[in-house]
């Protein structure tokens, strides 16, 4: 896949996550991306997000090679001619410039699609937002959280709306953004024209809503939080602990993977009680199935009835902090090493899927 992409030249105008990740895409699979960072900040804000653990001397945080490790970095001061007239020289010759300006910002710095063309006509221009191309509206992935819903059904009942513990508003619309480019790629190798493409934080986080949303617009059920239970399958987020203090979960989204679970427990004829016998029945009385599950669960052994349950299929999950998922072989094969001023910088892939 590297050389499908060897020759595609990204100039990155994006910080912190959203539109950066789509360069780390692009980057990854064989691309030349090169990142213009403004010099009078000292780069992208996220060099200084730094964590507590962290050498406070060092020039870049954990979290910024999180998203630029592999790109050219360049640091500018777009507002000094001499230097705005590096990266339009570094435009003449490039495929895609990403941005990630307010309103406004790229006309005063002279980066806007309409000058940008007359430097390279065919160029994919994709800029990404907070909320929307008329909108100045400053947008961190928190307050897109907040006002797209998410925050509010994020969280244990009765609890404070909570954000989750990653990006993945800023993620999800890195992905339309990627996918977008991809179209535009298309698009230029069908007709040799280039494309404007906008995608905003906002309308990626509602299309990204799902089921919950249609189970307000259809059902009118207002989702709520309701901790890791999911509205419309039961078993499904409920927590267990077994013998030896394990917690695990269960994904059970058919008849038959609930008559396996019963099975795999020694409980075969819960799943043929009638207040069970079906997924909205069993969401119904979703209490009173936990508390049965709960009991007998509970002698078991975590390793052996992990087993138990891939043998037979049944969807088991254990919950795992980051030191013992980086310790699973399926989590190894996605980190990926970078050589960066002699030290060896791992982080996590984007492009992690295979096309032979």
């Amino acid at each position: 896949m590297k050389e499908l992409f060897k020759d595609l030249k990204i100039i990155e105008l994006a910080g912190v996550l959203a539109g950066p990740s789509a360069g780390l895409f692009f980057s990854e699979l064989g691309a030349k991306v090169i990142k213009i960072e403004n010099s009078q900040t000292n780069g992208d804000v996220t060099r200084s997000w730094k964590s507590k653990t962290e050498d406070p001397k060092n020039a870049y945080s954990a979290y910024y090679w999180s998203i630029n490790a592999g790109k050219e970095s360049k640091l500018l001061d777009l507002t000094k001619e001499k230097e705005l007239k590096i990266l339009y020289d570094l435009i003449k010759d490039a495929d895609i410039l990403i941005t990630n300006y307010k309103k406004g910002d790229d006309v005063k710095l002279k980066v806007d699609y309409e000058r940008i063309t007359k430097i390279k006509q065919d160029i994919i221009y994709a800029s990404i937002n907070g909320f929307g191309s008329d909108s100045n509206r400053t947008a961190y992935d928190l307050i897109l959280q907040a006002e797209s819903g998410f925050m509010f059904m994020n969280g244990e009942p009765n609890s404070k709306p909570t954000k989750m513990p990653v990006a993945l508003i800023d993620l999800m619309a890195g992905h339309q953004l990627k996918e977008a480019i991809l179209i535009a790629l298309l698009k230029k190798y069908k007709t040799k024209q280039g494309s404007k493409i906008t995608v905003s934080l906002f309308d990626s986080a509602v299309a990204s809503l799902a089921n919950q949303a249609t189970n307000w617009l259809i059902a009118n059920q207002l989702p709520k939080a309701t901790g890791s239970l999911h509205p419309n399958i039961a078993p499904y987020g409920e927590l267990f602990e077994t013998k030896d203090g394990q917690l695990i979960t269960f994904a059970i989204g058919s008849n038959k993977e609930f008559t396996k679970l019963c099975e795999t427990i020694n409980y075969s004829g819960l799943a043929k009680e009638k207040q069970f016998s079906n997924n909205q029945n069993r969401i119904t009385n979703r209490q009173a199935l936990y508390s049965i599950l709960y009991n007998y669960i509970k002698p078991f052994l975590f390793k052996d009835l992990y087993r138990l349950c891939i043998e037979n299929s049944v969807p088991i999950g254990k919950v795992r902090n980051l030191k013992e998922v980086f310790e699973l072989e399926e989590a190894n094969r996605l980190l990926t090493k970078t050589l960066i001023n002699g030290q060896n910088i791992t982080s996590v892939k984007s492009a992690i899927f295979e096309i032979d």
